[in-house]
């Protein structure tokens, strides 16, 4: 399978697109994708993405972008002192991301990656965001994660974070 990975086949999910044979490996994400996406979306507590193949509704892989929060305390102290001393900041979480076995080792996770850091940099233009966020379900997730230079938060070590800033320049 000869793959098409550009940001126009990564679309939010709809009735259209067929999640029924999504297997990432993880029965948890794809259930996730069969059986919640869609109702996460329609109630606006998560917003999912998929990436398909071009004239097909077979999602590939996707990803998930909410708003959230986090606590100014957990961030690194030289990343506390360039901040302005609120409790809690603004972020985007990258809630879940998962590629299908089909696909695997193709790229297709860094893209999806990739995608979400850009669209969550347009909507920090819009509604402010210092950060996106991610919590790695084990030590093979982190691993990914900290490839691409995100860091660790320091009360929960598999809750990373990529600055908004650092973000930017990936887009320059």
């Amino acid at each position: 399978m000869s793959l098409i990975l550009t940001p126009e086949y990564v679309v939010p999910l709809d009735k259209a697109h067929d999640r029924t044979v999504f297997d990432c490996g993880s029965e948890e994400l794809s259930r996730y994708l069969r059986e919640q996406a869609r109702q996460d979306a329609e109630k606006r507590v998560a917003a999912p993405f998929v990436l398909t193949e071009p004239g097909s509704p077979i999602v590939l892989g996707f990803y998930t972008l909410s708003a959230s929060i986090i606590p100014v305390h957990e961030l690194p102290p030289d990343l506390m002192k360039r901040l302005p001393r609120y409790g809690q900041l603004p972020v985007t979480l990258l809630g879940r991301l998962a590629v299908d076995r089909a696909v695997g080792g193709k790229g297709v996770g860094e893209f999806l990656l990739v995608d979400a850091l850009r669209r969550s940099l347009e909507a920090a233009q819009q509604i402010a965001a210092m950060a996106v966020i991610v919590d790695a379900k084990n030590e093979r997730a982190e691993s990914f994660y900290r490839h691409f230079d995100f860091l660790s938060f320091q009360e929960t070590p598999l809750r990373l974070f990529l600055p908004m800033t650092q973000i930017a320049k990936l887009f320059v």
